[in-house]
């Protein structure tokens, strides 16, 4: 039997973006395997039928020591499992499986690049060495003939190939993870009150706190609209926001926050305009799921978040970091329901065209048996 393994920062974020791949690889007949950071969910994975790895990994530590045993970890894992098909996705694995699977004879690698990550907009000095310190391991990880690369957007793209280490023709851009479309079901909005809708997990650089400002802002000016925001906060990014910075965005009142939400299609359905102001991206899943969902989008003009929209025709662009823009942009939407409906119907074409799950599971499975 043939073998395939992933390997991935932590179980939730396979499920979430990744999932129906896996339950391709066990539909035609191969031992899935999983290696990924544990929360809850290994007895799940296990009961759909993959094989799961427990695997230390710390996604914001940068202790030498700590990170030398991740990829003595990593390199075990490859040699035991005797995969035909080793798949790395998120910015640690594929740098310490690419690293250490060198050392191995694995017949398919493909890199899965979802956004080159907090490293590559991080300021300051040690931003810079971190960030240099990266490239060279990325040039050693992803090298090889026979290794194919997965981008989300044409700029990540661009900058695989400015590390002149690969071929062009070895890079496929995929937009994005894909939506289950028969899921994510277009229900016409409610133009009585309209809602504005942001969905991700709580961090500063998706633009919560410009979504905050901007929602203030318009509510100051007088505009009876509701603005909500969905997701949790993530401890084990930097960027994260704090406790205190939700009690006192549901102290303001302008914004109700609700926390994690499982049913993203019924919170989209009620809404009649999704944001994600984010700084940087690979390609946001929210955003195709916006889209099939039959939403206007408001998004900011940077990689990733430009590629998941097409411009003034399923969404609108607003400067990053610009609460201005952003306001005005989201204003625009609010006074507007034609342009709204329009742009939402254009967005759920859009993802029956771009972001079907089938056809991102068909072009991965085209990667590993060409």
């Amino acid at each position: 039997m043939k073998k395939i393994l992933y390997i991935i920062n932590v179980d939730w974020f396979f499920i979430s973006h990744f999932l129906p791949i896996g339950l391709e690889g066990l539909q035609r007949g191969y031992e899935v395997h999983i290696a990924c950071g544990i929360t809850d969910k290994k007895e799940y994975l296990e009961s759909l039928g993959f094989i799961v790895h427990p695997l230390q990994l710390s996604r914001s530590g940068t202790s030498i020591k700590t990170e030398l045993k991740t990829m003595i970890e990593v390199y075990k894992i490859i040699k035991d499992t005797q995969a035909h098909i080793l798949e790395l996705l998120t910015i640690k694995p594929i740098l310490y499986g690419g690293i250490a699977s060198r050392f191995l004879k694995i017949p398919k690698k493909v890199f899965y690049i979802t956004g080159l990550g907090y490293v590559f907009i991080a300021k300051g000095f040690k931003g810079f060495i971190i960030r240099n310190i990266v490239k060279t391991m990325y040039k050693l990880a992803i090298s090889g003939e026979n290794n194919s690369i997965i981008t989300e957007n044409i700029f990540d793209k661009g900058l695989i190939e400015s590390l002149n280490t690969v071929q062009e023709k070895q890079i496929t851009i995929i937009r994005g993870a894909g939506v289950d479309i028969q899921k994510y079901k277009f229900i016409q909005e409610d133009t009585s009150k309209v809602t504005v809708a942001m969905a991700c997990r709580l961090l500063k650089d998706k633009g919560v706190m410009e979504y905050i400002q901007a929602a203030k802002k318009l509510k100051l000016d007088g505009f009876d609209v509701s603005f909500e925001l969905y997701g949790d906060v993530d401890h084990f990014n930097p960027a994260t926001l704090t406790n205190d910075d939700l009690i006192q965005i549901k102290t303001e009142g302008f914004v109700k926050v609700h926390g994690f939400s499982s049913d993203i299609s019924g919170v989209f359905s009620k809404a009649n305009i999704v944001v994600l102001p984010s700084y940087r991206e690979g390609l946001p899943k929210v955003l195709l799921e916006a889209a099939a969902c039959g939403r206007a989008i408001v998004t900011t003009d940077v990689p990733g978040c430009r590629d998941a929209i097409e411009p003034n025709v399923t969404g609108l662009l607003c400067k990053v970091k610009d609460v201005n823009s952003l306001a005005d942009t989201m204003k625009q939407l609010i006074l507007d329901d034609a342009l709204r409906i329009q742009m939402g119907q254009a967005g759920r074409d859009l993802a029956q065209k771009e972001f079907d799950i089938a056809k991102v599971v068909q072009k991965h499975f085209k990667l590993y048996e060409n």
